[in-house]
């Protein structure tokens, strides 16, 4: 064969290559647009997804503990030659500490600029479509970093989709396709306020995970709203680069701080967790599925403001007809509140006088922490320490646990129920309830009723803490599950839960450790002597057997009405 054959054999199959390359590439558009989520953001969203270039044109490189940059001037061949795990970008407009927005507001001044993007992985190989989302700033309630890449991946079966698993923090959820809400082939997402974890319903967040504020009130996102961009190496040689897509820390000490309290940037799409998030069904075999239970769940936190108050309402009308029926019947007496009736240092005042005193101590006690493991952040190459909640109980934010990783603090549940809401109107029902009462006895049995239920929150918190060196190991990821010294702080917690404290050995840091603090806050233990007072103040006023005030007399119902 000739050289010019060769040559003309050569550039056919060039031509051939370059023509399938095309089509495959358009193929894998048509795919990705065809099953594009639809994105619900909360009203309180400040960061959408956007192309990476706004990192690059707002981001110096820098290498952990040169606190020169390695680069001022960024692109993304210059960030696939410069790759490392020891890298980071630092955009310049604004840091992680609290009360700083100038990335935001530097991020938001440009939004109609640069618009919405949102770039897709399609593995054929697979049958997956990943949908990567790059965030200028996360700013969570959690944890606060510069830039952030989330996912949401679709996996189809003969062409339609049969499943779908959304990232969340450190985990996620996976769910069969009919379980999700969709329009058509574009599944719904709804993303959580500031850190940008994706739920399946605009009601969750609340239980789970983390205690995330997720709604479909804010900005809606259609596919037609924003740019799908087929991810390749070749078209985003960003891809390669293992470093940070946001500030790590000056120094060493710094890095391993950062990463502890949640503020360092995070990895690349190819990069993340290890490059397990790359690998679509590696990923996804760590996933629990979607429980329609806790879809249940999730939709009584999210409303349970509504239903509380329908349910107060209701109880309230019910208190007023009977406290009616007992002016009807018997009358309500000069004081009305019958928990009124102080005249001098009797038994029945004494007894009245400590029912006031409870509720005022039980009203202090709600605004107090009932229970905190606090973990303090210490390494010798690093002057500066952190400090982070481990676990909390209060009558707030309800129950919250968190461990320090290497990723930052690891949300491992969360239960945001208003404690404080069940409390504070039991309480002022047990004062509607004394309306029209005589006898010192039926009041006083009241009283210890509702003394019984305000120890109910200490004695719940204590076993809740006695178990929680059971209760980590199963539902710690793999990745804890490992960590000898964190599963024996969790047991040091459990054997000893008033008060205690314990070390972990921070790997690689010369002698850095996480000490952990905890036990019972102040509010718990008001709650507590309130209780035990209201008890105190039951069996005074129950000895009592003193009249407040005569009774009327019913009216006598005439022999003819009788009949009637």
């Amino acid at each position: 064969m000739d050289l010019k054959r060769i040559i003309l054999v050569w550039m056919s199959l060039v031509l051939v290559g370059i023509c399938l390359v095309g089509q495959s590439s358009a193929a894998d558009q048509d795919l990705a647009e065809q099953f594009a989520p639809i994105l619900y953001f909360e009203s309180g969203e400040t960061c959408y997804p956007v192309d990476v270039s706004y990192a690059l044109e707002n981001s110096y490189l820098y290498q952990i503990g040169d606190s020169t940059p390695i680069l001022t001037t960024l692109t993304a061949t210059l960030l696939q030659n410069n790759s490392s795990a020891y890298y980071y970008l630092d955009n310049q407009r604004g840091t992680v500490d609290a009360g700083d927005t100038g990335i935001i507001t530097s991020y938001q001044s440009e939004l109609a600029r640069l618009g919405y993007t949102v770039y897709a992985n399609v593995d054929n190989e697979n049958d997956v479509i990943q949908y990567w989302f790059f965030y200028a700033f996360n700013a969570g309630d959690l944890n606060r970093h510069e830039g952030d890449w989330e996912m949401v991946q679709v996996v189809l079966s003969s062409g339609q989709p049969s499943q779908v698993m959304v990232s969340q923090h450190y985990s996620g959820q996976s769910a069969q396709w009919n379980q999700v809400e969709k329009e058509g082939d574009h599944v719904k997402i709804y993303v959580a306020r500031g850190s940008h974890a994706n739920y399946l319903r605009s009601y969750s967040g609340k239980f789970g995970l983390a205690s995330d504020t997720v709604g479909s009130n804010g900005r809606v996102l259609q596919p037609t709203d924003y740019t799908v961009e087929i991810l390749d190496v070749n078209t985003h040689p960003w891809l390669e680069y293992q470093g940070r897509w946001g500030w790590v820390g000056a120094d060493a000490g710094a890095a391993v701080e950062a990463s502890l309290l949640g503020e360092a940037g995070p990895q690349g799409p190819m990069f993340r967790e290890n490059g397990a998030m790359w690998e679509p069904f590696t990923w996804a075999a760590g996933l629990p599925a979607v429980n329609e239970t806790f879809f249940i769940l999730d939709w009584l936190l999210y409303n349970f403001g509504l239903l509380f108050v329908l349910l107060t309402a209701l109880t309230l009308a019910i208190v007023i007809l009977l406290m009616y029926r007992r002016y009807k019947k018997h009358g309500l007496g000069p004081r009305k509140l019958s928990l009124l009736y102080i005249d001098g240092m009797n038994t029945k005042s004494i007894g009245n006088i400590l029912c006031i005193v409870a509720i005022v101590v039980a009203l202090l006690g709600l605004v107090y922490p009932w229970y905190a493991v606090n973990a303090t952040i210490s390494i010798p190459s690093y002057a500066g320490t952190g400090e982070y909640q481990v676990l909390t109980v209060d009558g707030l934010n309800g129950i919250q646990i968190r461990l320090p990783n290497a990723e930052g603090p690891m949300p491992l549940g969360a239960f945001t129920v208003p404690f404080y809401l069940l409390i504070a109107i039991g309480l002022l029902f047990l004062i509607l309830s004394t309306v029209g009462i005589s006898q010192s006895k039926k009041l006083g049995k009241k009283y210890m009723t509702r003394g019984v239920r305000l120890l109910v929150p200490f004695i719940l918190i204590l076993i809740f803490i006695m178990a929680v060196g059971s209760i980590i190991p199963m539902v710690a990821p793999a990745d804890l599950q490992d960590n000898a010294e964190m599963l024996s702080a969790m047991n040091a917690i459990s054997s000893s839960p008033f008060s205690g404290d314990s070390t972990i050995p921070i790997a690689g840091t010369g002698g850095g450790v996480v000490s952990l603090h905890w036990g019972f806050g102040i509010g718990i233990y008001l709650l507590l002597f309130a209780g035990i007072i209201l008890l105190m103040a039951g069996l005074i006023e129950w000895s009592a057997h003193a009249t407040f005030f005569e009774e009327k007399e019913p009216i006598p119902v005439p022999p003819s009405e009788d009949k009637k």
